[in-house]
């Protein structure tokens, strides 16, 4: 019995894909973009495991019928297909051309369900005897009837992936200029991203279904089998595209820009930090290793903030004003040099404390208002400081 490798692994992804986005189906089952990603991931996860060998030889052992797999994989097939094309006409639908969306959605159901009424009548009016696992399409391909019910399915699932590869890549061209600006959200980067790994997956699609077709019309058994790893290529990169949009723009800002935020307080952390802080300050609270890339900043946040509270005493603004004009001079923007004047005070206070220096009775005034002020102005002022130290 073949193991059916190469639609197992991709039908078990996309599977955990599946159960991952099944919190937010439950939560938005009523919006049409969660609705067709979830059923578009439940049909691809079911034309892999439908397609596989050994499920073949099953599904035909218990329903008597020999190559009932055929019929039932190809409308599965043709449906995931009509799926690719319903979810980037939700994904584009905006509110002012939500009726055209719906119109074109409405006529892509129902070409792809008389493709599949196509398929099944070809299946009983034609004669497909002999079992076949893995080259049904190159050894029926001749068959009166089951001929045209493998080049119905293959055509219909050319025409989706081809017009789905198009509309993707131009889609993503007129973002693009979006995505590259500094300023772009991380939303556009990621439908940017999304778009333009989506048509890399339609178009391995295109190529899998012109060499199925081309082996069909050859009766190539070659070309049909060296074609299964392709398919496989296809289905992560298509899920990939899928989930990018979906989690992308999560995942930068829960994930990534916090971890960066938190590797850019490093020089600041290390600065302000008591040479022998108490083992009981709540700074020196060990984290939980699950601790999330939020949690860890906002409590290296919390730390440098009651550090430098601790710092006051030996704020010098005469260090600060020298600083500042320094910068200035060398040319650096407003932001900067007063970054840079305050991140050498924090320096040089930090020093003293080291020192074993004794603090000023009172705060500095002059100092601690520049401080405040600085905080009020810029609400990044610990990543400036960083960056400046």
């Amino acid at each position: 019995m073949e193991t059916g490798v190469n639609y197992y692994v991709p039908a078990a992804v996309v599977f955990l894909v599946l159960i991952a986005k099944l919190p937010a189906l439950l939560r938005g089952w009523r919006l049409p973009m969660v609705r067709t990603v979830n059923i578009a991931l439940a049909l691809g996860c079911a034309v892999f495991t439908f397609s596989a060998p050994p499920t073949i030889m099953l599904v035909n052992r218990l329903t008597g019928v020999s190559n009932f797999s055929a019929p039932l994989v190809y409308v599965m097939l043709s449906a995931f297909s009509c799926s690719f094309l319903v979810l980037i006409e939700n994904w584009r639908a905006d509110s002012r051309h939500q009726a055209v969306a719906r119109r074109r959605v409405r006529r892509w159901k129902l070409a792809y369900t008389l493709v599949g009424l196509i398929i099944i009548a070809c299946f009983v009016l034609g004669e497909a005897p002999e079992e076949r696992l893995r080259d049904f399409d190159t050894y029926y391909s001749a068959t009166p009837f089951i001929r045209e019910m493998i080049f119905t399915y293959l055509l219909a699932h050319c025409v989706a992936v081809g017009a789905a590869t198009v509309v993707t890549w131009k889609w993503s061209l007129d973002i693009r200029k979006d995505a590259r600006k500094q300023s772009a959200t991380a939303q556009v980067r990621c439908l940017w991203a999304g778009l333009l790994t989506l048509a890399v997956g339609f178009l391995l699609e295109l190529i899998f279904g012109i060499v199925k077709l081309t082996g069909a019309l050859t009766r190539s058994p070659l070309l049909n089998e060296g074609v299964a790893p392709l398919i496989s290529l296809a289905a992560f990169v298509v899920s990939a595209g899928f989930l990018i949009p979906v989690f992308g723009q999560r995942a930068i800002e829960r994930v990534w820009q916090p971890w960066r935020a938190y590797r850019t307080l490093n020089p600041l952390h290390r600065v302000v930090r008591p040479p022998n802080p108490d083992p009981a300050h709540p700074a020196l609270l060990v984290l939980p290793w699950h601790a999330g890339p939020e949690q860890r900043l906002v409590h290296r946040e919390t730390s440098i903030q009651d550090w430098i509270l601790g710092l006051r005493p030996y704020f010098d603004d005469d260090v600060r004003e020298r600083a500042h004009l320094r910068a200035v001079e060398d040319g650096a923007s407003g932001a900067n040099a007063v970054a840079a004047g305050l991140a050498a005070m924090v320096r040089s206070a930090a020093d003293s404390r080291g020192r074993g220096e004794k603090a000023e009775n009172e705060e500095n005034g002059r100092a601690v208002s520049a401080y405040r002020e600085a905080e009020t102005q810029y609400r990044d002022l610990p990543e400036r400081l960083s960056r400046a130290l």
